[in-house]
């Protein structure tokens, strides 16, 4: 945190929608359609931990009367808590920005996890007592979801059932185990040389995604063996050469579509992808749905 904060002079009051999902459970969304600065408050008690997601757009929290802010960005969550004190929210939210914030009790969220305890960092004996925060970036993945949540319009019976499990695969998706390697325990990235060569052929698949090297062409460029292309990038990034590709295609991809800018066929080409039919394949197997009804999902209003 920083001693500094927002001093913007014409700020609206604003308020959350919010939905109990279960006893000490909330999903709260907010859509600053707006073009000035909105405020939002809401008393939180110590025994809440909170998960705060800018969808869009930019926010600020302020804390202790102004003495400190935390800035949340564009595709950005953050994760609050404190069990020595009350954190009261006081959140000012920038024009045609949107949030999605998740409640939970410490009680609740422990027995989802009670298994994975030494995993989830704050929960282990050591930090029980200790305040936390984390900033991170939001994925693909937990970007369809708070879309969804943002631009809910189904039939309002079912909506504290979506909620419930929307909330769910979010916590789910934010505390998935990254598949990235240790750096310490990768004797290929020791040699710095080598470090240098995958990087430059992540970044050659990215700039030629729509019609990207061969495994071999890519290895000859970079002037790596085969075997230590495939080896050296699967322990920096996780992933195979065009799973990684394939991610990232799809991250553009929706980017793109959310812009509304080119249709469904021309997101496509522009990825790399000759027919719209197989986009459309792509595009379903990452985010299941299609193109088309994710453009609806996060054009539509609720």
């Amino acid at each position: 945190m920083r001693p500094s904060f927002s001093t913007e002079k014409n700020i609206a009051q604003g308020s959350f929608d919010e939905l109990e999902i279960e006893k000490d459970f909330f999903v709260l969304t907010y859509r600053n359609e707006s073009g000035v600065f909105e405020a939002l408050d809401r008393e939180i008690d110590s025994n809440f931990i909170q998960f705060h997601y800018c969808v869009k757009g930019s926010s600020q929290f302020v804390f202790n009367k102004g003495r400190y802010a935390l800035d949340i960005q564009d595709e950005n969550s953050l994760l609050l808590y404190n069990p020595q004190r009350d954190l009261p929210i006081h959140l000012v939210v920038s024009p045609n920005s949107w949030l999605v914030s998740v409640l939970i009790s410490i009680k609740k969220f422990h027995s989802l996890f009670s298994q994975e305890a030494d995993y989830i960092t704050f929960l282990s004996e050591d930090n029980i007592d200790k305040k936390y925060y984390k900033d991170g970036k939001i994925s693909p993945s937990m970007a369809i979801v708070l879309n969804q949540l943002i631009n809910y319009n189904l039939n309002s019976s079912i909506k504290n059932l979506y909620f419930k499990g929307k909330a769910y695969e979010l916590l789910s998706l934010y505390f998935n185990r990254s598949e990235e390697a240790n750096i310490e325990q990768c004797p290929f990235l020791v040699d710095e040389t080598n470090v240098i060569k995958i990087r430059k052929a992540k970044d050659i698949i990215i700039s030629r995604m729509a019609e990207p090297p061969t495994l071999q062409e890519l290895a000859d460029e970079i002037q790596l063996s085969l075997r230590k292309l495939k080896e050296g990038f699967k322990e920096i990034y996780g992933d195979s050469v065009f799973s990684f590709l394939f991610d990232y295609k799809m991250e553009v991809s929706r980017k793109l579509l959310e812009t509304g800018d080119l249709n469904v066929n021309e997101v496509g080409l522009k990825v790399g992808y000759s027919t719209s039919s197989h986009f459309i394949s792509a595009f379903k197997k990452k985010y299941g749905t299609t193109p088309k009804k994710y453009i609806m999902s996060v054009s539509s209003q609720t």
